[in-house]
């Protein structure tokens, strides 16, 4: 369980926390020299090692004069986070750093080669099997793993450059080192290129021979079908029948044209001589030049007998003459109109006959033209095929031109280069005297300042009562004692000075008994007078005759049910229970508990007895830890809660400890008070025969004071008198009397 204290009952004090510092400062320093001193002869005596580091940087190095035609730089795969871890890899890989080992013959030097030159430390370690043999591991598989440990490749952030690092105890061949195998990676790429171009070459020029032979034999095919299926190509790359019935196609277009024209001006003027309509209307009729002839001259003879009807009558022969020759050019002009329908007649027999010939070319040229479509189909795969190998061959030609050429000079462009040598370093890298013993000086002085403070909290001292918390005048609290037998007195100055706490251990409560407060400029008198107080007299918290005035109580005895009621109604955050006549009115607080506890809420009850009355029904043994332990600092709140057995109660039992050694951390009492109200709903206290002084120390806020009783006698009437006279009127008497424990609800257990 855990109990959480509120801020405002327990301070910090800073000043004694830091004033540890103080106190313990040869502590501190002598432990800060120390390390210190250690760290420098270690940085000092360790071997110095140098580091060398060599830059390469990733990218194409192709020239636009050298590069193959029809390719550029755009066309080249830019490296990617990816791609340079892989090159990374490339780097470290084993065969590289074989090439440098044996460039640089590393076997024979005792830095890489743990095999030659054995220390006799090494030895021992290898005799008593602490180490492996390294005469047992190949010396090529020592080398590497020496080189592995001692070498660092990483791709430098955010660009596509990748930094070697090696370190060796010869800054000399750290440096070569570094070079070595940044040169050994770029000439493996280079001898990479080199097998490439010629394995293509290798493979191209059979392949290249092979497909000579199939674009020959596929463009065969192709004109030898070509000729077979008589497919004669016209214009527009189309076959002739298709052609020729396209053409065929728009000249029957025309003639249907044609045909109907003809037919619709022939009805025209068939319709206009059969109505006896005008002609003029008609453009074929006003198209003919003999009509206009005669139409002129009708015109003109109506001129003539208009003038001469105006001296002639219409009976003149004159006239009737004129009349007559205009009548004979009707008719001669409708003979000119029906001629010129025969004709359109006949123009339109004409159309007809040649559209029908039309319609026969076409229907044959159709069929020709769907022959040619699928034979040309044929054609169309066979031309494919042969374009599709031609292309192949052209592309393994130029492809393999630039291989051949590429092997023959030995050029091979790397996409890496070197672009920073490592150079021989001056100064090691490890150790670094001044920043090892610095940071060591700097640890351990934080460390020892963290542990002594750390250890000044924990302890205690460091803390103290919260301004303004309502423990601050609490001169004693009724405590318990954990066995009734006399406790033994030690023969030191010191334990006499806790003679009334021997007196509590013989069977009296602690809230009978004064808690002095020895100091060691009080005169020998004062604790002389205080051992030979009565058992039953308080320290007093107040000075004499400042008691207030006795209120008038509202005493009346209730039964376990209504004190229960009262406390859930109220929302009491303590119950303090007084018992004058002993342990067995004691009982009263069990049942209390385990019946607001019944009710749903968090409670837990504190044993403040000198015979453990209270705790003893609720557990299954008087040995657990309690409250005597918590202030002897020999257990935690987690230790000294105990579940009731019959409840869901807990219960905090009187314990285990030296009564003597719990009373010297009395002033903690209040402290644990607040804890154990801040974490449970009501916390019932139990404290025996105690008096109004007494339970005044474990009094706070939301408090009901209850006087268990066993039948009304004057022991009871004078305890009940004494806590109304003392600041308490609301006292309420309760009685386990009579209880009758009820069936247990759903979900909850009855009290026992």
């Amino acid at each position: 369980m855990s109990v959480q204290s509120a801020a405002a009952d327990v301070d910090v004090d800073l000043k004694q926390l830091f004033a540890s510092l103080a106190r313990n400062w040869l502590r501190i320093v002598l432990v800060t020299l120390v390390v210190t001193g250690l760290a420098f002869a270690l940085a000092w005596l360790a071997t110095p090692y140098y580091k060398a580091t060599a830059k390469l940087e990733i990218g194409s190095r192709e020239s636009e004069y050298t590069r193959p035609p029809g390719t550029n730089d755009d066309d080249k795969p830019i490296l990617d986070e990816q791609g340079v871890a892989t090159q990374v890899q490339i780097i470290s890989s084993p065969d590289i750093l074989k090439q440098v080992a044996a460039n640089l013959d590393l076997e024979s030097k005792p830095e890489f080669n743990a095999a030659r030159d054995m220390s006799a430390l090494n030895s021992m370690l290898v005799l008593f099997g602490l180490k492996s043999d390294p005469h047992d591991i190949p010396p090529e598989e020592l080398v590497l793993n020496a080189m592995h440990d001692k070498l660092n490749v990483y791709a430098v952030e955010k660009t596509r450059a990748i930094a070697i690092e090696f370190a060796s105890k010869d800054p000399q061949l750290a440096a070569a080192i570094a070079n070595g195998i940044a040169n050994a990676y770029i000439a493996s790429k280079s001898d990479a290129k080199l097998e490439s171009n010629a394995a293509a070459t290798n493979f191209l020029a059979p392949e290249i021979t092979e497909l000579q032979n199939r674009v020959k034999d596929a463009e065969a095919k192709v004109a030898a079908f070509r000729a077979q299926s008589d497919l004669l190509m016209g214009g527009n790359n189309a076959v002739l029948p298709t052609q020729q019935l396209a053409e065929l196609s728009s000249e029957l277009s025309r003639v249907r044209a044609s045909r109907a024209s003809a037919e619709a001006s022939a009805e025209s003027v068939r319709r206009a001589l059969q109505n006896g309509g005008s002609l003029d209307s008609v453009p074929e009729v006003l198209s003919s030049e003999l009509i206009q002839r005669l139409r002129e001259r009708q015109v003109e003879l109506r001129a003539n007998i208009a003038d001469l009807s105006t001296t002639l009558l219409d009976n003149h022969p004159r006239i009737r003459a004129l009349k007559s020759q205009l009548a004979d050019l009707d008719g001669q002009i409708r003979n000119e109109a029906q001629k010129i329908i025969r004709g359109l007649s006949a123009q339109a027999q004409t159309a007809k006959a040649r559209e029908d010939q039309l319609v026969t070319d076409v229907n044959t040229l159709k069929a020709a033209s769907a022959r040619a479509g699928e034979q040309q189909v044929q054609l169309d795969a066979l031309q494919r095929d042969a374009n599709v190998q031609r292309q192949q061959l052209e592309s393994y030609m130029a492809s393999y031109n630039a291989a051949a050429s590429r092997k023959d000079r030995k050029y091979s462009p790397v996409a890496a280069s070197l672009i920073a040598q490592a150079q021989v370093p001056s100064q090691p890298y490890f150790p670094k005297i001044g920043p090892i013993t610095g940071a060591a000086a700097a640890a351990s002085l934080l460390l020892m300042a963290i542990g002594t403070l750390l250890g000044e909290l924990f302890s205690g001292r460091a803390m103290r009562p919260a301004p303004g918390a309502r423990f601050e005048n609490i001169e004693q609290v009724a405590m318990p004692v954990a066995r009734t037998e006399p406790a033994i007195a030690e023969a030191h100055d010191e334990d006499r000075a806790f003679a009334p706490y021997e007196e509590a251990a013989a069977g009296h409560s602690i809230a009978e008994t004064e808690l002095p407060r020895p100091a060691e400029s009080e005169p020998a008198e004062v604790h002389a007078a205080a051992a030979d107080r009565p058992a039953s007299v308080v320290g007093p918290s107040e000075p004499a005759g400042s008691a207030p005035e006795p209120r008038q109580s509202r005493l009346g005895e209730i039964d376990i049910e209504k004190a229960a009621e009262k406390l859930i109604a109220s929302g009491a955050a303590r119950a303090i229970f007084v018992s004058p006549e002993g342990d067995e009115a004691a009982a009263s607080a069990v049942l209390v508990a385990r019946e607001v506890s019944d009710a749903g809420l968090r409670v837990l009850l504190l044993d403040l007895t000198a015979s453990g009355a209270a705790s003893r029904p609720m557990l299954d043994s008087s040995l657990f830890p309690g409250i005597t332990n918590l202030l002897a600092s020999e257990a935690q709140f987690s230790d000294v809660i105990h579940p009731d057995l019959y409840s869901d109660a807990h219960v905090i039992p009187v314990g285990t400890a030296d009564p003597v050694r719990a009373m010297r951390a009395a002033d903690r009492l209040p402290i644990i008070m607040q804890s154990l109200t801040t974490a449970y709903d009501l916390v019932v206290v139990e404290c025996g025969p105690a008096d109004a002084q007494g339970i005044s120390r474990l009094v706070g806020d939301g408090t009901e004071v209850f006087l268990s009783m066993l039948e009304a006698d004057d022991q009871v009437t004078q305890a009940a008198v004494k806590l109304i006279e003392n600041g308490y009127p609301d006292v309420t008497l309760v009685t386990p009397v009579g209880h009758e424990p009820g069936d247990p609800l759903p979900g909850r257990r009855s009290a026992a």
